[in-house]
This record gives C-alpha cells, sequence and structure tokens, in this order.
C-alpha cells in the first residue's frame, strides 16, 4: 500500500474534526480550514491509489 493513501486518509479524518469543531465552536476559519484538508487528503489519497495500480500492473 502506498505511503500516499495511508498519509491522504489521515489528513481526511483530520480535516472532518477540524470541520466539525469548526461547526461547533462557530468558527468559520477552523471550518473552512477542515475542508480545505478534507479535499487535499482525498487527492492525496487518490494519488496513492493510482500508485498502487501501476506498481500491481507492472508485477503481473
Amino acid at each position: 500500500m502506498d505511503s500516499n493513501r495511508i498519509k491522504g486518509e489521515a489528513k481526511k479524518v483530520k480535516g472532518s474534526i477540524k470541520e466539525a469543531a469548526g461547526k461547533i465552536t462557530g468558527d468559520r476559519s477552523l471550518e473552512a480550514e477542515g475542508v480545505a484538508e478534507k479535499a487535499a487528503g482525498t487527492v492525496q489519497s487518490a494519488a496513492g491509489k493510482a500508485t498502487d495500480k501501476i506498481r500491481d500492473a507492472v508485477r503481473k
């Protein structure tokens, strides 16, 4: 499993927590930061999945 997948999923979780904390506290800046971090995690995770698929295809 590519490390980008793991790091991306971790960013998504961290972003979700920040987003929820921002909503609860009414801190729009923190909420926006969480949304952005979730999006970055999604992209990084997708890059890791693509790397895994390429690696698997080369091994066959």
